[in-house]
């Protein structure tokens, strides 16, 4: 299990790659425009808010389709071969089941199921999340890798091979779409409930719905508690009171009493946001191995600054959450912990759209804000306790963080090959794993060629060893890895031409 959510994570870390840049350009676009936030008396015209109305639309390119890039990006990440088929696969699942499951759709089918105004219509409506992204991309690697090599009758001969892998995942998705038509809503309606019972708790009830909001986004339903607190969908709407100049003891456009503390639901993001994440990201850093740190470091880094300047924490968390899950439920209890101290203190802020250093800026001067400079110590405190209790888990539960994962134990510059024929070491390796046959996969790493072998009784250690290569590592009976060093790839390359 620990093995395919590695591999999970690993598959993540393309499409995560592209979102720090979303992140920036829309901090820099809100910096420039804040009149698209609704900040009274910004402008709503001329270059600079031209230019900053760009770059937010430019960034929001990336973050408002980031499911879409998890459904490639998996479905390629996942596939053996890491062939660009099992990206399609996963497009064709996504489209199929947010398609399948769109309001419309599920209102014309089944007109009870998805009245107007109802929770399931809000359910549906956010169908097209991250979650439905990574399944997305599931299927369609499962898909591709079951199916790629399907032979059909000469008849239907042009859908055999890897054509026929869309058609499997077309109807695997279906089938996935009906059971969600029943699961989802049931799911998302009881996220709303539990926001309802949080709203009775105040400051207690911040805490825990912070908690729910970062615990939930791996799957995409923190969109439930979001529209309870944040959108006046039962009657409370922190986020549409605070853009409206309005605080507690207010009346709101529908008619409905601000009775809360305007900005609670939003503020304690920000110090986590902003800091905590920075902290954490260090950690992560200071804990990847030697021969991985620079590479940790720059992903980490555009991580932290996309989070800084305008909360965009999803390049963070997706870049470990799958490889260290336990890490993750720590990162969600340090926000609730937080935001319930935020709000004990008396800090208000709030964003539009999300806690940033940018919407921080633009809300301090809105009616409800209040003490906006105890993010200074706030922020401090985040920083270093993200950063002990990162640093502590890690070392502690040995967690497979970026930069720590299992396939990289060697150093590229200390393994010498006996044999430098990759042609003659790809055949006997080949030979030693039993020949073509035996494989149930073959990948490699940044010094193992990688294998999955069908018969472990079929491996000959002595033969392979005999190729010249530096190692064997065999973490289970199925599984083979073939240390080569920096020249893995030319192995690689030859053992595929032979099968």
């Amino acid at each position: 299990m620990l093995r395919q959510l590695q591999k999970l994570g690993k598959a993540m870390q393309l499409p995560v790659a592209a979102l720090p840049i979303c992140g920036i350009l829309m901090g820099i676009g809100y910096a420039l425009a804040p009149g698209v936030m609704g900040v009274p008396d910004a402008p709503t015209s001329g270059a600079a808010y031209m230019i900053g109305f760009f770059l937010i639309k430019a960034g929001g390119a990336i973050i408002d389709n980031m499911a879409i890039l998890f459904a490639i990006g998996i479905g390629v990440g996942l596939s053996r071969d890491n062939d660009g088929t099992g990206g399609v696969a996963g497009l064709v699942s996504w489209l199929l089941m947010t398609n399948l499951l769109n309001p419309a759709v599920v209102s014309s089918i089944v007109p009870a199921m998805c009245a107007a105004g109802s929770t399931n219509e809000v359910a549906f409506g956010k169908i097209a999340n991250p979650f439905i992204g990574i399944l997305a991309g599931v299927i369609g690697a499962v898909c591709y890798n079951k199916f790629k090599s399907t032979k059909l009758p000469d008849s239907l001969s042009f859908f055999s091979g890897k054509r026929s892998v869309a058609i499997f995942t077309g109807m695997i998705s279906i089938l996935v779409s009906v059971v969600l038509l029943f699961v989802w809503p049931v799911i998302f309606g009881a996220l709303v409930a539990l926001g309802n019972g949080i709203l009775k708790l105040d400051i207690v009830g911040v805490g825990i719905y912070t908690f729910f909001n970062r615990l939930l986004i791996p799957f995409g339903l923190h969109h439930a508690l979001n529209n309870v607190f944040w959108f006046d969908t039962i009657g409370i709407g922190d986020l549409t009171a605070y853009w409206a100049g309005l605080t507690e003891g207010g009346v709101m456009a529908n008619g409905n009493a601000v009775n809360w503390s305007v900005g609670m639901y939003m503020a304690g993001f920000f110090p986590c946001m902003m800091f905590g994440v920075l902290g954490g990201a260090l950690a992560i850093v200071k804990n990847a191995k030697s021969d991985k740190r620079k590479i940790t470091l720059g992903i980490m880094l555009s991580a932290a600054l996309s989070a800084f300047m305008c909360g965009v924490t999803e390049p963070f968390e997706f870049a470990f959450m799958f490889l260290a899950f336990p890490l993750y439920i720590v990162y969600s209890l340090l926000y609730g912990i937080f935001a319930s101290i935020t709000v004990a203190l008396g800090f208000r802020a709030g964003f539009c759209f999300s806690a940033g250093a940018t919407d921080l800026v633009f809300s301090a001067f809105l009616p409800a804000a209040s003490k906006t400079w105890l993010i200074i110590p706030l922020g401090i405190a985040a920083f270093v306790i993200f950063y002990l209790v990162f640093d502590f888990a890690i070392r502690k539960w040995d967690l497979k963080t970026p930069g720590r994962e299992d396939d990289e134990q060697e150093s590229e510059t200390k393994i010498e090959l006996a044999n430098n024929d990759f042609t003659a070491m790809a055949k006997i390796i080949l030979e030693g794993l039993g020949g073509k046959d035996n494989l149930e996969s073959l990948d490699y790493c940044i010094t193992r060629v990688r294998t999955e072998i069908k018969d472990p009784l079929l491996v000959n250690e002595n033969k392979i060893k005999s190729s010249g290569a530096a190692g064997i590592f065999r973490p289970n009976k199925t599984i083979v890895q073939v240390v080569i060093g920096p020249k893995v790839q030319f192995v690689y390359d030859e053992i595929k031409k032979m099968m």
